[in-house]
């Protein structure tokens, strides 16, 4: 082994060995009594690294400073042997400790070995990435680790090509990172896990994937698993030759074969950082000694021969007996090394749950303090049944927040209820539980969106503007005048996606880009959605600010997973440690058929959030939302109407600066009759039945919600019911979906109830996806004539002498 390419001294060596060694007991011993813990009942559940160590510590040898890691939950031992966690701090991810002081990688937003550097500070700016070893926040889902892979290790290969990203050295130094890909045997199945390598294979960027192989996926052995049992040989074809210009390198070792090891992550980490170029480590022979996971046993479905062949090639075993016949220890030191791990993992374990109990204790000390007054002497309170909530609370064997807020909350219900005087027992109470509520949401709600000064709420609206002489230009020449803009005046703004590049997009909103802002920028991608959202995450984890195109709505369904488990939950689980601004553009609506014209909104709102939608009518407003995502950090994702392209617009004279606000609603046309609410391509469908409508004296209040999330933030829908205590909710979803969303804000939460004279009524598509061609999509689709008879119809239930009925 050498450090920096100098050879090691034997004492130095047999230091290093040493220190590694006492690496893997202390881990080894936090997987064993994090164990004990769970099933104690001190904790919920756990899944550990056991059997693991050894790789992971030649793995962690290699990783420097600015390096990456995007890796699943068994990769304990790599991120204590990169000095990334302690063992205090992996049982307080245990026991879900939500102060970030004591569990910075999820704040208890994720249970133990989710792991996630704190790259950004408290205001939300970027941390310097070069000066720490990152990690990008674990998620649970098999392989969902592995799309993200692709931007983080992609943004290597463009800090070090692109000359006008070389001033950005808090992000990297001149992309000699190395993006650190962890998952399981098993999880290779997977087809997040084939794409991420056919994509890394294609743009030969530095990502280095170590697949630990012990043979199952949980009771399923790998024959069953994998192709020739063995997924180096199954990849053989992504090998790359000596004459190839795309592939990957691989690499296999024994899990158990420390030395072997050593050499194996030396050789293929230098080679991956030098050169550019993917690596795939297969580590087989691994064990998994105390089986997958807290919730069952591998004795359950492992053989005899297989629990003792497990025993014999344990990792510490075969390490021990290594050490021994190469004299680099006796067993009497190495006797005491496992004790003083033992002894260091207990002590460990014990502060993290002091810590975590004294803080329980003292909420509800403050709780009981209040409870136990004995100020209020009215004849109504059912002192008994509170004596007894507070007897529960006090002998409570697993005091938790849950049972410290159920009992004040069970309290509150037997007190007086005429007793609301200032300072009384009951006044204190409801100000306690008013007060612990704020601090769950701090501890468990916070943070799905930014908060602080880099959100896209607080960024400053400006207006489109117009000179006199403004022409009327195809709508596709505004969004690419914006982006030309964009481009020339931020260089980490890129984009990707299908046909993007050379041809500019299948709409022409990138013409010419590509030539003008090179390939580095504005980059064609295959067919491969999942790693094109994927590469979008990792790059903006890196500082970039990726715009990741999805050549159709319909289209996003293959990278939904990733977008829903991932991108929408990075502040949120990392507890605003991590932020991926992520601008995810698409477009959609009212094409032909049924997988090139869907508009499945309510199946995307309802599992992104954490991500903005933008549903703009036109081009402009797109442009609009565009400028105002890149001025802040959330994620979004616009969806720009298909029909929109070749229709023509005004064209702003302030092209690239003006900004659409997000959440606020515009009323298109005023009315005193009813509110009709919509988005997108059917705002063009509703200005027509408006116009008809009026023929016949019905004035319609026509309002563009602009964004579904967020939704209407001022209230301007619920005040427009004030005036015309009617409303239609149109858009092009099915029966029950984004409408019923608007329906439920619009009337539940903003109190749109109490302005109704009438039923509110959704104008939608039928239940199915519209079928083909002009007919097909007027039967499947509503139209205007559609929403004129549905305002109509509530027209008349007021007034049916002035309104009869059409058919």
């Amino acid at each position: 082994m050498s450090v920096e390419g100098s050879e090691l001294s034997f004492a130095e060596f047999k230091k290093e060995v040493i220190t590694d060694y006492k690496i893997a007991c202390v881990s080894r011993n936090m997987s064993l009594l994090a164990r004990k813990e769970v099933l104690g009942g001190k904790a919920k559940f756990g899944i550990f690294g056991d059997g693991k160590e050894i790789p992971q510590i030649a793995m962690a040898k290699q990783y420097k400073n600015g390096d990456w890691r995007s890796g699943y939950y068994r990769d304990q031992t790599f991120v204590l042997a990169a000095g990334m966690i302690t063992p205090k701090e992996f049982f307080a991810q245990l026991y879900g400790e939500t102060r970030t002081e004591l569990n910075p990688d999820n704040g208890g937003r994720s249970f133990n070995n989710h792991f996630g550097t704190r790259l950004i500070d408290e205001d939300g700016n970027w941390k310097s990435q070069t000066a720490m070893k990152c990690t990008s926040s674990d998620i649970s889902p098999t392989a969902g680790q592995m799309p993200r892979l692709v931007g983080l290790a992609m943004a290597s290969k463009l800090y070090r090509n692109n000359p006008a990203l070389k001033q950005l050295d808090q992000f990297s130094i001149n992309g000699n990172e190395v993006a650190f890909g962890t998952i399981g045997d098993a999880s290779t199945s997977e087809g997040h896990f084939f794409e991420t390598l056919n994509a890394a294979s294609v743009l030969q960027i530095p990502m280095a994937v170590s697949v630990w192989d012990d043979g199952y996926g949980i009771s399923v052995p790998k024959k069953m698993q994998t192709t020739k049992e063995s997924i180096s040989k199954a990849l053989k074809g992504f090998e790359k030759g000596p004459k190839d210009q795309t592939g990957m390198l691989i690499y296999t070792a024994k899990g158990w074969d420390y030395a072997g090891l050593c050499q194996m992550y030396e050789e293929g980490i230098k080679r991956c950082r030098e050169e550019h170029v993917p690596v795939l480590f297969h580590v087989e022979e691994l064990t998994q000694p105390v089986g997958h996971s807290t919730s069952g046993s591998h004795e359950r479905y492992k053989t005899p021969e297989r629990l003792q062949w497990e025993k014999e090639y344990d990792g510490l075993v075969q390490m021990r007996q290594w050490m021994i016949k190469s004299n680099l220890a006796t067993n009497e030191e190495l006797d005491g090394i496992e004790q003083d791990a033992t002894a260091e993992v207990k002590a460990a374990q014990k502060e993290a749950f002091k810590e975590l109990m004294e803080a329980f204790k003292a909420e509800r000390k403050e709780l009981l303090d209040i409870i136990t007054q004995k100020n209020c002497v009215c004849n109504e309170i059912k002192q008994d049944k509170i004596d007894g909530i507070v007897a529960g609370l006090q002998s409570s064997l697993s005091l938790n927040r849950k049972e410290i807020l159920s009992a004040a909350r069970k309290v509150l219900r037997h007190y007086c209820s005429a007793c609301e005087k200032p300072n009384s027992m009951k006044s204190q109470l409801k100000a306690w539980v008013k007060k612990y509520f704020d601090e769950g949401h701090e501890n468990y709600s916070k943070w799905l969106y930014s908060e602080d000064d880099n959100s896209a709420l607080k960024v400053t609206p400006v207006a489109p503007a117009y000179a006199d002489d403004a022409p009327g230009v195809p709508g596709r020449e505004i969004l690419r005048d914006n982006f030309d803009y964009i481009f020339g005046n931020n260089p980490k703004v890129v984009t990707f996606g299908e046909d993007t590049g050379f041809l500019g997009g299948v709409n022409q909103t990138l013409e010419g880009m590509q030539a003008k802002y090179s390939d580095w920028r504005v980059r064609d991608t295959g067919i491969r959605e999942t790693t094109i959202l994927g590469k979008g995450i990792g790059l903006a984890l890196r500082g970039l600010r990726p715009i990741a195109e999805i050549q159709y709505f319909d289209y996003l369904l293959y990278a939904l997973q990733t977008m829903s488990d991932d991108l929408a939950t990075t502040r949120y689980r990392t507890k605003n440690g991590q932020k991926a601004p992520v601008i995810v553009r698409t477009r959609g609506h009212r094409l032909e058929g049924i997988w090139h014209s869907g508009s499945p909104l309510s199946m995307v709102i309802n599992s992104i959030r954490g991500v903005y939608v933008c549903v703009p009518r036109d081009m402009t407003r797109a442009a609009g939302f565009y400028n105002t995502l890149l001025s802040a950090d959330d994620p979004a994702l616009v969806i720009e109407p298909l029909n929109g392209y070749r229709l023509r617009e005004k064209q702003p004279s302030n092209i690239g600066e003006f900004k659409v606000p997000l959440g606020v609603p515009e009323i298109i046309h005023e009315g005193s009759d009813v509110t009709l609410v919509t988005y997108g391509s059917c705002v063009r469908i509703a200005q027509d039945a408006v116009k008809q409508l009026a023929d016949i004296g019905v004035f319609v209040e026509l309002i563009d919600v602009q964004t579904l999330l967020p939704f209407d933030v001022n209230k301007v829908i619920a005040e427009s019911l004030k005036k015309t205590n009617r409303v239609v909710f149109f858009d092009e979803d099915v029966p029950g979906g984004a409408t019923a969303y608007m329906m439920h804000k619009v009337v539940e939460e903003h109190g749109g109830f109490y302005h109704l004279d009438a039923a509110p009524k959704t104008v939608t598509a039928k239940d199915h996806r519209p079928a083909y061609g002009t007919d097909g999509d007027y039967f499947s689709n509503p139209n205007a004539e559609d929403v004129y008879e549905a305002i109509y119809a509530l027209m008349a239930e007021s007034d049916p002498k002035r309104f009869p009925a059409i058919y």
